[in-house]
């Protein structure tokens, strides 16, 4: 009896013992589907590391964004690993603001990461955040609609293309609108959209010399082209639909062209969640015939602040999250479609992936295609694809998103736009000191 006691007394000294010694993670996410799934399995992770805890801080992208920006610019330590996107990570990791993942481990596989994401993370060649899931963006549309226009969809289209299927397509007295595209201004929003589609259409946002070129020919070609055929074929109150809003017209049948995000296509081909999941085909981001087509790259993924004292717990738990085990644990508990995509060679290789996700190919196809070192016809001094690497993008991004949503909405005609957008821009950047 004694020893019993005794024995059971060791044991739990031993227990209080390591839950005192257990470090607890606080991790930064954003609200959306593939970071709540995490959550749900991290139970997963801390059975294999019982001396690290998890705490979970959950919100919506704008407050995200906000938080951690505030937090790693004064090095607060708020975080320990932070959800951030590809804007983010090559701007702070040149302030000093991440840790560079050195140690991930032999089994995570770095090499196995798609190179235009890998890219994106990465600065001198090092990486400074690991990627959860990764995008582009392509064409969807309806194969039932295209079929009954005679119509068929290349694989690579071009915008002409585009533009002459919409308007041949579109049905606005049954509420089927010839094309959905974003309207919602927003660096985030409808300026990712246009500024990857203007890149098609061989304009820039910044000469080589950090000169706006909204006065371009190029530019004013490309939102011409928008402007016009939204105005024919698209839905009322576009400038005010994002991805999600015309993620909703796509799934209840009232869309036939979605030019959007990759991620996007295991939504509208689930029968659970679109009327029209048996009717959608897959096709390239149209291009202008100048040699870049209209996607964009983007991943979310996990960094360590500098300011975290628990790197090396933060490096297993990154680790992880981004591995191929990760992957193979999703699949098993809810089916390969729901894996996190985007973001690693060996899942495009994978027969049972390949089987569930008809859209595996043009989504790796635009991945591989988007190249944020170059992403223009022309020469630029940035780097990203629908967005410019430099700390204030995000409020020119978002001003020239306003105008351009009141171009779409008819409150100013397309000149007037890119003449205030030229002017906003030229007056951010003299302010913030460019050219540098």
């Amino acid at each position: 009896m004694r020893l019993a006691t005794f024995l059971l007394g060791i044991c739990s000294a031993s227990a209080l013992t390591l839950a005192a010694h257990a470090e607890t993670l606080t991790i930064a996410t954003v609200n959306n589907g593939d970071m709540i799934r995490m959550q749900k399995l991290t139970q997963d992770f801390t059975a294999k590391h019982p001396d690290i805890q998890i705490e979970w801080v959950t919100m919506e992208e704008n407050v995200l964004r906000q938080k951690v920006t505030t937090d790693i610019a004064t090095k607060g330590g708020q975080y320990d690993v932070l959800t951030i996107g590809t804007y983010e990570v090559p701007i702070w990791a040149k302030a000093g603001w991440l840790v560079p993942l050195d140690n991930l481990g032999a089994d995570f596989d770095e090499n196995d990461l798609l190179p235009p994401i890998r890219s994106g993370l990465s600065v001198n060649g090092k990486l400074y955040a690991s990627p959860f899931y990764g995008e582009s963006s392509m064409t969807m549309y309806r194969k039932d609609l295209f079929e009954k226009a005679g119509l068929k969809m290349p694989e690579a289209p071009t915008w002409e293309f585009i533009g002459e299927a919409a308007r041949k397509i579109n049905d606005k007295s049954s509420g089927t609108y010839g094309i959905c595209l974003r309207g919602k201004a927003g660096w985030g929003e409808n300026m990712a959209f246009l500024t990857a589609m203007a890149n098609s259409f061989g304009a820039r946002w910044f000469d080589e010399n950090w000169k706006p070129q909204f006065d371009q020919p190029e530019w004013k070609k490309a939102l011409d082209f928008y402007v016009s055929l939204m105005k024919d074929a698209g839905p009322p109150g576009a400038s005010s639909n994002g991805f999600n809003e015309n993620l909703a017209l796509f799934q209840t049948g009232k869309c036939g062209i979605w030019i959007d995000a990759t991620v996007a296509a295991s939504f509208i081909s689930d029968p659970k969640q679109s009327k029209v999941a048996d009717k959608v085909g897959f096709a390239l981001a149209p291009d202008a015939g100048l040699g870049k087509r209209g996607n964009w790259l983007w991943a979310w993924s996990l960094g360590i602040p500098a300011g975290s004292q628990k790197t090396e717990a933060a490096e297993k738990f990154i680790a992880w999250a981004t591995s191929k085990e990760y992957t193979n644990l999703v699949a098993s508990k809810e089916g390969w479609a729901n894996v996190p995509p985007g973001t690693r060679t060996s899942l495009y290789s994978n027969p049972e992936y390949l089987k569930a996700a008809p859209f595996a190919k043009v989504t790796l196809d635009s991945i591989n295609s988007a190249d944020p070192t170059k992403p223009t016809v022309k020469p630029v001094p940035y780097v990203g694809v629908q967005f410019v690497a430099i700390p204030e993008f995000q409020g020119i991004g978002t001003a020239v998103g306003q105008v351009f949503s009141a171009a779409l909405a008819g409150q100013m005609p397309v000149e007037q736009a890119l003449a205030s957008a030229q002017q906003l821009t030229e007056r951010e950047m003299r302010k913030a000191g460019y050219p540098k």
